[in-house]
Formats: C-alpha cells, sequence, structure tokens
C-alpha cells in the first residue's frame, strides 16, 4: 500500500502543504488518491477531510505565491463584473470574476498552482489576470449563488399576460420572424444585456441602429454609456425577439410601438421593463425602462428629503383632501416620490385609484388603470370614473391639458386628496403653468396645498470620494451663504477615474427638492395674478430653499460635487 500511495503525484497545492508541515506526506498521498478518484478537487478534499482549514490554507497559499489574500464575506454581489466568466468554466475550475478595471480582471481561486484554471479564464475573456487568494468553502457558496442567480434569470423572460401579441397577417412575414427570434445566440446576447443592466445599476437601456454599426446603451446615474457594438446584422433579430417578449407586433415596423416584458430574477424579485420601440432610417431604435418595484418601498427617508422638506409634505399628503404636485423633467424621480406617497398612504382603510401611461410599478392594495388615448380612456376620463367609484386619493400620472387639471382641481375641491405631475422648472413657476392653461386662480389657490419640484444628482462613491480645497469666494458665487463657513465642513469631491465600486467617482443618486407649501400669503399672489418671480420671493421668505439651496446642503453634507449641483441646478 505504502508503494502505491508514494506512487501518486501529488498536486502544487499538496506538495505545499507538505513542506508547510501542515499534511503529512501520507496523509496528503491518500487525500489526492481520493481526489483523483472521485474527479474532485483535492483542495476541496483536504478541508472535507479535516486535516487543515479552509482559512489556513488561502493564508499560506497567499504568503508562498504572492497573490492578495481576500475574504469573501466582505464582497457584495452588487460589484460583479458586467462581463462574467462562462459558468460551466467557473465551476469546473473553481474561479469567479471579482471586478473589472482597465483591462484588468481580478479572479478570485482557493488553489493558486491551478495553472490551468487561470489559462482558460483568461482565454475566454481576453483579459489580463490579477488573480487573488480566497478561502475554498466561501468560493463554493459564491460559485453556487452565481450560477443559481445566472440560470433563474436566463430561463425565467416571461411575457406580461395583461397584453396580446398580435403576430399581423401575413403568413409568410410571420414565419420569418418566428424564425429570427428563436435564433438561440439572440436570446443568449439579449437575455446577457438584460441582467448586466440591472447589475450595473441601469435605468434604461438604449438599443440603436446605424447605417455601418448597431449600438447598445445603458443610462447609469443618469448618464448614458457606451456598452457594446454587436455586428449590425443583429439588429432586426434582437428588435423582433424584444417585440415578442413584449407582446408587440413584430409585422409592424413602420410605427410605433409600446410594451411590457418582465424579468424573473428570483422567487421574491421581479424586474419589469417598460418597452418602447421607434422607427429610424436604418431600423428600429428600441428603449427598454427598467422598473424595479422595490424603488418604491426604499421609504421616504432615503429619498433624500430634508427634515423640514419631509415634514411639510407628509402634512400635505396626510390631509383628506387637496392637490400635492411633483413637478421636474423627464428622469427626476418624480415617479418614485409619488409612489412613496402612494406606500405610505396605502392602508385597508381607503380607497386609492391612479391613472398612469403607462403603469409603472404594481401596487397591492392600490387601483392602477393604463391609461389609452387611442381608445378615449385619457386622463380626464379615468379620473370622471374615479370620482364615481368612492375614492379616497387619486394619483394621475401627469397633468396634460386644462381638461385634466380642471378635473384634478374639482376632485381636490370636493373632499378627495389628488396627488400629480407637471413638467415645470420650479415650484413656483408650476403655479403660473396652470394660470397659463387657463385654470382660474380662484381655484389653484383654493386646491392645491403643495409643490415639489426635484432633481437627481449623482452621489459622491462612499468609497474613493477626495476631500478638495476651493476658494470661500468661489464658493459664494456658486451660491453659498456666509452661515454655511459658521460651522466646519469638508467639501468632497469624485476620485479621478473612480474605483471598482463606481463609475468616475459617483454611485447612485441623491434628490435635490424645493418642497413649497401653498400658504396663505401665496394664495392671494395666485388670485391677483402674480407671477413666478412674485411667488419665488414669498417662498424664499417663508424658508423655503430653492432647488440649488437644497443641493448645496447636499455639497456640505458630502453627499454630492458642487460641478454636479450647477449641472442640475442651473440658475
Amino acid at each position: 500500500m505504502a508503494a502505491t500511495a508514494t506512487s501518486i503525484k501529488l498536486s502544487g497545492l499538496a506538495r505545499l502543504l507538505v513542506q508547510e508541515n501542515l499534511l503529512s506526506e501520507a496523509d496528503a498521498n491518500t487525500i489526492q488518491s481520493q481526489a483523483n478518484v472521485a474527479k474532485t478537487p483535492f483542495i476541496s478534499n483536504v478541508i472535507a477531510s479535516r486535516k487543515v482549514s479552509s482559512e489556513k490554507i488561502a493564508e499560506i497559499s497567499s504568503k508562498s505565491f504572492g497573490f492578495p489574500y481576500f475574504n469573501l464575506d466582505v464582497f457584495n454581489a452588487d460589484y460583479l463584473p458586467a462581463k462574467s466568466i462562462d459558468l460551466k468554466l467557473m465551476q469546473s475550475n473553481r474561479v469567479i470574476a471579482l471586478k473589472s478595471q482597465n483591462n484588468v480582471l481580478f479572479v478570485a481561486l482557493s488553489d493558486p498552482t491551478n495553472l490551468h484554471a487561470l489559462d482558460s479564464v483568461q482565454f475566454q475573456m481576453g483579459m489580463t489576470l490579477s488573480p487573488v487568494v480566497v478561502e475554498d468553502d466561501k468560493l463554493g457558496k459564491w460559485i453556487d449563488k452565481i450560477v443559481e442567480s445566472k440560470d433563474t434569470a436566463m430561463t425565467s423572460l416571461d411575457v406580461d399576460g395583461d397584453f396580446d401579441l398580435d403576430m399581423g397577417s401575413g403568413e409568410e412575414e410571420t414565419v420569418t420572424d418566428t424564425q429570427e427570434v428563436d435564433d438561440a445566440p439572440v436570446v443568449k446576447f439579449l437575455n446577457k444585456m438584460l441582467l448586466d443592466a440591472i447589475n450595473m445599476g441601469a435605468s434604461d437601456l438604449h438599443f440603436e441602429p446605424y447605417e455601418k454599426f448597431y449600438r447598445i446603451r445603458y443610462r447609469i446615474d443618469g448618464e448614458l454609456r457606451d456598452i457594446a457594438q454587436p455586428p449590425l446584422a443583429i439588429k432586426d433579430k434582437l428588435a423582433s425577439r424584444i417585440k415578442v417578449i413584449s407582446s408587440l407586433d413584430i409585422s409592424e415596423k413602420r410605427i410605433p410601438q409600446d410594451g411590457r416584458m418582465k424579468l424573473v430574477l428570483s422567487k421574491s424579485r421581479t424586474i419589469d421593463f417598460r418597452v418602447s420601440t421607434l422607427p429610424l432610417i436604418h431600423g428600429e431604435k428600441i428603449v427598454m425602462r427598467i422598473l424595479d418595484p422595490t424603488s418604491a418601498t426604499l421609504g421616504i427617508e432615503a429619498l433624500g428629503y430634508e427634515p423640514a422638506q419631509k415634514e411639510a409634505l407628509l402634512h400635505a399628503v396626510s390631509r383628506p383632501y387637496g392637490l400635492v404636485l411633483v413637478t421636474g423633467p423627464t428622469g427626476s424621480g418624480k415617479t418614485v416620490s409619488l409612489y412613496t406617497c402612494l406606500n405610505i398612504l396605502n392602508n385597508p382603510g381607503v380607497n386609492i385609484a391612479t391613472a398612469e401611461d403607462p403603469c409603472e410599478i404594481p401596487l397591492a392594495g392600490i387601483n392602477q388603470v393604463n391609461v389609452n388615448d387611442k381608445q378615449g380612456l385619457t386622463f380626464a376620463a379615468a379620473l370622471k370614473s374615479f370620482l364615481r367609484q368612492d375614492p379616497d386619493i387619486i394619483m394621475i400620472g401627469e397633468i396634460r391639458d386644462l381638461e385634466t387639471a380642471d378635473m384634478a382641481i374639482k376632485a381636490a375641491s370636493t373632499g378627495h386628496m389628488v396627488l400629480s405631475t407637471l413638467h415645470t422648472n420650479d415650484a413656483p413657476s408650476t403655479l403660473t403653468r396652470l394660470m397659463n392653461m387657463g385654470v382660474a386662480p380662484f381655484n389653484i389657490a383654493s386646491a392645491v396645498s403643495l409643490i415639489t419640484a426635484q432633481r437627481l444628482a449623482r452621489r459622491l462613491c462612499k468609497s474613493c470620494k477626495v476631500p478638495i480645497d476651493a476658494p470661500k469666494e468661489a464658493l459664494l458665487e456658486v451660491g453659498f451663504i456666509e452661515e454655511d463657513f459658521k460651522e466646519k465642513w469638508q467639501l468632497y469631491g469624485p476620485k479621478e477615474g473612480g474605483c471598482e465600486m463606481c463609475n468616475n467617482g459617483y454611485k447612485g443618486r441623491v434628490g435635490i427638492y424645493q418642497v413649497m407649501p401653498v400658504t396663505d400669503a401665496i394664495s392671494r399672489i395666485i388670485m391677483s395674478q402674480g407671477n413666478a418671480i412674485d411667488i419665488a420671493d414669498q417662498a424664499k421668505k417663508e424658508g423655503v430653499n430653492d432647488l440649488r439651496r437644497s443641493g448645496i446642503l447636499k455639497v456640505i453634507q458630502g453627499l454630492t460635487s458642487v460641478a454636479e449641483v450647477e449641472a442640475c441646478t442651473n440658475e
């Protein structure tokens, strides 16, 4: 038996453990023999034998081979790189990708002597590798977690049952399109694009055809970034695939279409996508908006309201009647603010109805209606119907015309709490916008309770933001006031190039708000048909911060940079 055992060729890791006196040569031979028979990694058999701990092996391997040691307990799945290792390769070689930066891929493995694994990963990824050593048992758990999430997500694309799929009347064209959308590489590519967008925290995906190339971009933290340029020949097949899973007519390529689809990531998490197609001269552009239901349940504390602003908003929405308006440009977070208010108000004792175009986030306990202008179901028509449904709270996706505005004012004046949005630059100009639409000043003054204008500024990365100095005079020109310099605080900016946790020094976004209650003094200005400047001056006297001032407070708190506040709160 002894002669047989010594004839076994020990792996590099086995020889290291023997040299470090962590294993006897006999034990190493026995475990290596068992691993060969079972066709399992030597390191897993060592740990299973309890001769050497996973942590000890990682420490020795790191020290002996000069690779950094990394504790996977502190690793966050949100930072997994968008370009991932093939699942089979990951499982067979027990290696995962941790992050990518400047064409360098940081990979975690428990056995640094496994050069075959590193060569295979480098060949597949086409990047320079930077290995780190991790504990094998923790690595196994991460591999299982990644495989489970990828398998679930890749196979769980489902069509929303609320939409009917119209394949068109042309039999020949329908057959051709069906063949296109069943193309397996296209299906896998689209699934990967969707999962990468979710992992990178994107809000929108843009699929854009041009004459000589095809481009895919993600909107991350408010900025569009180039992600991929697949072959131009894929554009029609990809468009057809997206239209099928979004319940759109794949035979219609001449007019815009809107649809929805969902991606089931796990039993507890489903991501909805709002899909819009637009015919261009070189093909169909498709934009997919990611609608994550968890964003509506963050709570008002997570949105970034200052304490006084939060108190004013909660007081306004808790009243039995009145009109609360949220204003700002597209992509400023108005929908999330409205849904957050609805979540606060949603309880068994009230009847809540919403009219949206389209319904972005399904909420249990709330009656949500999709507006359909073509069928005559406009915001105004939905609002008329709501008033016959014994509502307590009504949410209108957007006030677009005088008819909708008059109906909202009427509802707010007759014992209903109404929430809605408008596209205006700030809170004071919202009131003059309503007057310009034709709403009587008396009705505005009596019905509107509060207006909140908002923007989303990029949030500085907590891991790499850097302290900076700026002349006091320059800060005063931006909008800082003398009182700001009476207390000590540090000015921060983004780190050039950022870190592995962020996008060029920023990670996520923070809300900047102007919350203006309609007081008696402001109502008198409205009644006298005053302009937005008069209203803004009165609001400032009453302590209402404008958007620039609210942004400066976020700078003082170290949440964002001066440049970011200047960019999103133009004066």
